[in-house]
């Protein structure tokens, strides 16, 4: 399982789950995918960032951290 934040959104006007992973955002267009229930969402989230990693390291590209949490 990968360690990259989803932030799943929940769009009215398509009624659809809009997906945007904040770790690729200033690499990748966002939302990047959607579902039409939250599950579905969530899984075509996963898709896009192993696709994402996958083509940036047969590109020799450098890969996003993932990242984490902070609690003080």
């Amino acid at each position: 399982m990968n360690q990259y934040s989803m932030i799943i959104q929940w769009y009215d006007e398509d009624r659809l789950f809009l997906v945007t992973i904040p770790e690729f955002a200033d690499r990748v267009m966002m939302p990047c995918t959607h579902g039409k229930t939250r599950s579905e969402a969530i899984q075509n989230g996963e898709e896009v960032i192993e696709m994402y990693l996958e083509a940036w390291q047969a590109e020799g590209e450098s890969i996003p951290e993932p990242s984490t949490l902070q609690i003080a």
